[in-house]
């Protein structure tokens, strides 16, 4: 029988700028005496990635422009957190009511260009990690170091979806991993040959974590065990894609 389990890792504590995540997860391992598997899947939360990375900012700080002001009244939001939104992003892509759908600097096309203001303190908002894939990165690495061990690691937000209501957790950083699986061309079990099969495998990964996450429950790193990946290096771009195939963006 296939299984996968979901394993919420407890004990991380309070993440602050300059701290490696990479080593507060072998500490909370080790305290809880649980060993790290190479096959292993990390998926961590974007959240304490960003808090680590110093990527935060007190609102209270931040100047709005003119624009930023301008929007801010049309979407009933804080200038100075519209402010920050602009900032982060590439080109505005979508407004309406209070929804700014942006293109980020990285490329993902998503609400506020990631800019949160859950978890994060009262006048705090968390930004996108500058460079996902190589947090990701940094995190395998640190813990392949202290303890010999290569778990793929996937950094998880919170999206929401232009045709069904509620939020999903994808992968916005990856290491040691493909973050698709490509099975076009082959045949399924009565010889069709597969023309759409195209799996958004670190989305579905970071999807299936966020279960065991929850948005109040403190467990931002889960251990995915029994999910057969391809071990391939790969990266969060592999999952974005290219304008002239979006049907819907222009529109």
């Amino acid at each position: 029988m296939k299984r996968l389990e979901l394993i919420g890792l407890e004990g991380i504590g309070e993440v602050r700028g300059g701290d490696s995540v990479g080593a507060l997860i072998c500490d909370a391992c080790s305290r809880q005496n649980f060993g790290l598997l190479d096959a292993d899947v990390l998926v961590v939360a974007q959240k304490i990635v960003s808090k680590a990375e110093g990527r935060t900012i007190c609102l209270d700080d931040v100047q709005p422009s003119a624009r930023a002001i301008e929007l801010a009244e049309q979407l009933d939001k804080e200038p100075a957190l519209v402010e920050v939104i602009l900032r982060e992003s590439r080109e505005i892509v979508r407004m309406g009511g209070r929804a700014l759908i942006v293109e980020t600097h990285h490329g993902f096309i998503c609400a506020n260009a990631g800019v949160d203001q859950s978890n994060v303190g009262l006048r705090q908002v968390a930004l996108l990690p500058k460079d996902p894939d190589g947090s990701a990165r940094a995190i395998r690495n640190e813990i392949q170091r202290r303890t010999g061990k290569e778990p793929a690691v996937i950094i998880s937000d919170s999206f929401g979806r232009p045709w069904r209501v509620g939020t999903v957790d994808v992968a916005v950083g990856v290491s040691g991993l493909k973050s698709i699986k490509d099975e076009r061309g082959m045949s399924d079990r009565y010889g069709y040959q597969l023309k759409a099969a195209v799996a958004a495998v670190a989305d579905e990964i970071a999807a299936a974590a966020e279960l065991v996450m929850g948005k109040r429950d403190g467990v931002p790193v889960v251990i995915v065990r029994g999910c057969e990946i391809d071990k391939e290096n790969g990266s969060v771009r592999e999952l974005l894609r290219p304008e002239a195939e979006d049907l819907f963006r222009h529109f």
